[in-house]
C-alpha cells in the first residue's frame, strides 16, 4: 500500500469480541474455551483434548486442536493426549472433507512465538481446509483474505458434521 492513502476494512464483528478482551485479563484463550460452546466457536471436546474455530481463519473451516492441559510444550504430552488430539483432527479433517470438501489441507504447529505462535503458551494444532481456487486479488494487492462465511454458520456446520447430522453434505 505505497499510496499512501490510510485502508479501512470494515469488519464490525469484531467489536464483540476485542471489547471483552479486557474482561478476562491474564485468561488463556484455549483455557477458557475448553468448554465454551458456541460462545468461544468451541466445536468438540474429548476427554484431554478440544477443538475450536479460528478467530481469524484463513480460510472456512480453519480449525484447532489442543491439549486441555495448559502447556506450550510438545514433549510434556503423554502419550494418550498425544493420540486423541491426533484422533480428533482426523475427526475434523473428515467433518471438513463432507462440509466444505476441500482440495487439500495445511495441518501444523507453531511452537514458541519465534515459530509464530500467536499464543505460545498454550500448544495447538491447525487444520486449514485448502481450496484451488482461494487466491484472489484481495491477498495479492491489499495483503488481506477474504472469509467468504460467518463463523456463526462454521460453526454450526462443522458441529453437526461431528455430530453425524449433516445430511452427507
Amino acid at each position: 500500500m505505497s499510496s499512501g492513502r490510510l485502508a479501512h476494512l470494515f469488519a464490525p464483528w469484531r467489536f464483540a469480541y476485542v471489547s471483552k478482551a479486557s474482561e478476562v485479563p491474564g485468561t488463556c484463550i484455549f483455557c477458557a474455551a475448553i468448554s465454551g460452546g458456541r460462545e468461544t466457536l468451541t466445536v468438540a471436546v474429548g476427554e484431554r483434548v478440544f477443538a475450536l474455530l479460528n478467530r481469524y481463519p484463513y480460510t472456512a473451516g480453519h480449525v484447532m486442536v489442543a491439549p486441555k492441559a495448559h502447556t506450550g510444550d510438545l514433549t510434556a504430552l503423554d502419550r494418550e493426549t498425544l493420540a486423541e488430539l491426533m484422533e480428533l483432527g482426523q475427526k475434523l479433517v473428515r467433518a471438513l472433507d463432507r462440509v466444505y470438501h476441500p482440495h487439500g489441507y495445511n495441518l501444523g504447529f507453531n511452537l514458541g512465538e519465534a515459530a509464530g505462535a500467536g499464543i505460545a503458551d498454550h500448544l495447538h494444532l491447525h487444520i486449514v481446509p485448502r481450496f484451488r481456487g482461494d487466491t484472489n486479488f484481495m491477498t495479492t494487492n491489499a495483503a488481506v483474505r477474504v472469509v467468504p462465511e460467518d463463523l456463526e454458520v462454521t460453526w454450526e456446520k462443522l458441529t453437526r458434521a461431528l455430530e453425524g447430522n449433516d445430511a452427507g453434505r
